[in-house]
Order: C-alpha cells, then structure tokens, then sequence
C-alpha cells in the first residue's frame, strides 16, 4: 500500500458561518467553545474532519450536532491556512456560511451548546482567526448582494423599506439617506406596494411591500447605483 510517510500530518477542520435576519437586524450565531484552548469564549461552530466525511458532510453535521440547524445550504467560502492560527497543532480550516431568515429556523436552534444570535455589529470578539473569517464572509456576501437580489431573499414575503434599509446599512456598514433610498426603489421599480401597514412601532404605521419578481432581474442594477463598491 503507497503512503506519503514522509509528508507533514496536518489537522483539517471547518467552520460555519451562519448570518441571519429577524426582521430588523442582520445577525450572526455564535456559541461557546467547549473545550481548551479559549474553553467558554465565543465562536463559530466548527470541528473536525473524520476520516469518512466529505468537507461539505461535516459541516453539515457539525452544524446540527452544534446548534440544531438542519437542511441549511452551505456555500464554501475559504481555505484558512496560517501555520499559527491553531495554537494546539497545525489546522487548516475550511469555511462555509448561510444566509438564513431566523424566523424560519426558530424551532430547531438547540441550547446545548449555548447557540445564541447577536447583532452583526455588536458580536463579541471571536477565537483564533474567527473575526477574520466574518470580514471575508461579509465581504463575499456584498459582492453576491452587488450582482444579484440576493438580500430581498432574507426579507419576510412582506417587508416594510425600514427593514429593507436596515439590512442593506447592516451588510454595508453605511448610513443611507432614508429619502434618497427611497427614490431609488421607487424609480427602480422593484417593489409592489401593499394596502396593509405595519404599525408595530408607530401609529401612522408604515406600508408593508413585496417583490415584483417579474421586474427585478431587469430592474435591480438601477437599484444598486447608490450602494458602495464592494472590497476586491
């Protein structure tokens, strides 16, 4: 039987990334290391590779052993391979994230192992290279969010342009002009204003919206015109 003996054994893990919207704030699902090194600090969910998964199998698995979470797709994201970035022994990671609207997913998040969602803006700090991880997830999701309605996705059916705002200011890190932005998606025509009004948080209320899904593929570089340039 033919082995590489003489190569270097190198420890492979991955990590998932799991970005959520309730419906005002973009979020990001963290738990708490349960073992040495930084035992109870914050971080993704991640783990090893065993000898008879796939990447894409184990973190799958290790998502739902970790949180609950079943049937979420996975994209792979990035390969994390600093020598040092493990202080136990050399680990590459690979990275995969979801997009997920949280309000779908309330029933399956299990506490076992202290699963909790925090704003995006106000996560704590993470272990090892975590943080680095986020930034190039974020940075990823821009550049998708630049091309496509990929955001539109994690709104509820319908949606309000607070909302809608909130998650464009959360991926972007920006401040958007609350009339300007509403220009842009009235003279982009993507949306299809409803008769009801969400009343939640005033008493005038504020119309609810949809999708016109027949116009947004045309329409929606329109839309994008005031959005930052995403990081190469």
């Amino acid at each position: 039987m033919t082995t590489y003996s003489e190569q270097d054994k190198i420890a492979i893990a991955v990590d998932c990334i799991i970005f959520g919207f309730d419906g005002e704030k973009l979020k990001i699902l963290l738990i708490k290391r349960g073992f040495e090194p930084e035992k109870d600090k914050w971080s993704l969910m991640g783990g090893f590779v065993k000898a008879g998964e796939s990447l894409d199998q184990a973190a799958k698995n290790i998502l739902t052993t970790l949180t609950g979470l079943d049937g979420v797709y996975l994209e792979q994201l990035h390969a994390f391979g600093d020598p040092f970035r493990d202080p136990v022994e050399r680990t590459v990671s690979v990275v995969y994230f979801a997009l997920i609207d949280i309000n779908n997913y309330k029933q399956q998040l299990s506490d076992r192992y202290h699963a909790e969602w925090f704003p995006l803006k106000d996560k704590p700090k993470l272990i090892f290279d975590h943080d680095e991880m986020v930034e190039t997830a974020k940075n990823s999701i821009r550049n998708k969010a630049a091309h496509n309605p990929l955001l539109f996705e994690l709104l509820p059916k319908k949606f309000t342009i607070p909302q809608l705002q909130s998650l464009y200011e959360d991926i972007y890190d920006i401040q958007i002009d609350n009339r300007n932005f509403i220009r842009k998606l009235t003279a982009a025509g993507l949306l299809i204003k409803l008769s009801e009004k969400d009343k939640s948080n005033s008493k005038k209320g504020a119309f609810y919206f949809k999708l016109d899904k027949k116009r947004y593929k045309t329409n929606f570089p329109n839309f994008l015109s005031f959005i930052p340039a995403p990081s190469s």
